[in-house]
């Protein structure tokens, strides 16, 4: 089954890379291949903790695929968990974690694992996703900056 795992460090807080990874309605702005998300539903279920439900588009080429997931932000631990619901896979798992250090940068974890259901499509698709998932964390990092700027750890 494929999967990455990522860890990175980067000059934000991990507040700061929290509500951007948790931002999810921006990632078509800025995450590869995603074409589009609509968030369906979302709950907080109180002390920092938010579940969403939303659909996901992804785009390469003439390959377009779409999946529903389930999102728990957890706020005071710092994590993002997401959970497949439906789509094309038989199984996909992805967390987020984001450890704040000393000097007010952060490291982030990112690990991702899934399998489609169909062995064609994962042929097909699989080498796609493990370069797009590649590319995911400096997508991510290059975004913080965007938002907070590049010289923020050097701020304060």
């Amino acid at each position: 089954m494929p999967s990455f795992r990522n860890k990175r460090h980067v000059r934000h807080s991990a507040a700061e890379m929290f509500d951007l990874v948790a931002d999810v309605e921006r990632y078509p702005e800025f995450v590869p291949l995603c074409e589009s998300l609509h968030v369906r539903r979302r709950v907080a279920s109180g002390e920092g903790v938010d579940i969403l439900v939303a659909d996901m588009s992804v785009a390469y080429k003439m390959f377009r695929e779409s999946f529903t997931s389930r999102v728990t932000l957890d706020r005071p631990r710092l994590s993002i968990v997401v959970e497949y619901l439906d789509g094309p896979f038989s199984r996909l798992e992805n967390r987020w974690t984001f450890r704040p250090q000393e000097d007010g940068s952060c490291d982030v974890e990112f690990f991702i694992s899934y399998e489609f259901r169909s062995r064609t499509l994962g042929l097909l698709m699989g080498a796609m996703f493990d370069a797009a998932f590649r590319r995911f964390a400096q997508a991510f990092e290059e975004r913080a900056d965007a938002v907070y700027g590049v010289g923020k750890l050097a701020e304060r």
